[in-house]
C-alpha cells in the first residue's frame, strides 16, 4: 500500500500527462491510502479546470463520478490531534502550503512516524522534496508515458 497525494490522484480521474504513469502504478498496487481531505482537494481541482474552461460540463460529471468510485475503495487517514501537530511542525521546517502539510502529516501518521516504511506518490515537487527530507521514498510518476 502506498500513500497517494491528491496531486497524483487527479490524473487518475482527469486526462493529464501523468495519467498513464499513475494508472500503471495503481494497477501494480491497487490499495490506496489517502488523507481524509483528498476527495475535497480532487473535487477542487476538477472545479478549477471547469472554471478555467478546460473541462466541459459532461467531462466534469464523468470526472466526479470517477472520483466517487475511486474514493469508495481507498483507505483514509482521519484527522486528529497528532496529525494536526505534525502538520504544524512540517509548516515550520518545510516550505509547504497548509494542504500539503496536512497530506505529509497524514502520510507520517499512517507510517506510524516511520517514514521509511511507506512509499508516497505525489506530483507536487515541493511536497516531494519535503517528503524525501522526512525520509519517505517518493515514487516518481511525473514523466509522461
Amino acid at each position: 500500500m502506498r500513500f497517494w497525494d491528491a496531486s497524483a490522484v487527479v490524473p487518475m480521474i482527469v486526462a493529464e500527462p501523468a495519467t498513464r504513469g499513475v494508472q500503471r502504478l495503481a494497477e501494480s498496487d491497487p490499495a490506496m491510502l489517502v488523507w481524509w481531505g483528498t476527495e475535497v482537494e480532487c473535487a477542487s481541482a476538477i472545479a478549477r479546470l471547469e472554471r478555467e474552461g478546460l473541462l466541459a460540463e459532461l467531462a466534469v460529471t464523468q470526472a466526479l463520478d470517477r472520483l466517487k468510485r475511486l474514493a469508495a475503495g481507498w483507505h483514509e487517514v482521519d484527522p486528529g490531534d497528532a496529525l494536526r501537530e505534525a502538520a504544524v511542525r512540517f509548516l515550520r521546517v518545510h516550505p509547504l502550503r497548509a494542504a500539503d502539510a496536512l497530506q505529509l502529516a497524514a502520510a507520517f501518521i499512517a507510517a506510524e512516524r516511520r517514514p521509511s516504511s511507506l512509499e508516497l506518490v505525489t506530483l507536487d515537487d515541493r511536497l516531494a522534496a519535503a517528503a524525501r527530507r522526512e525520509g519517505f521514498a517518493v515514487i516518481d510518476v511525473s514523466a509522461p508515458g
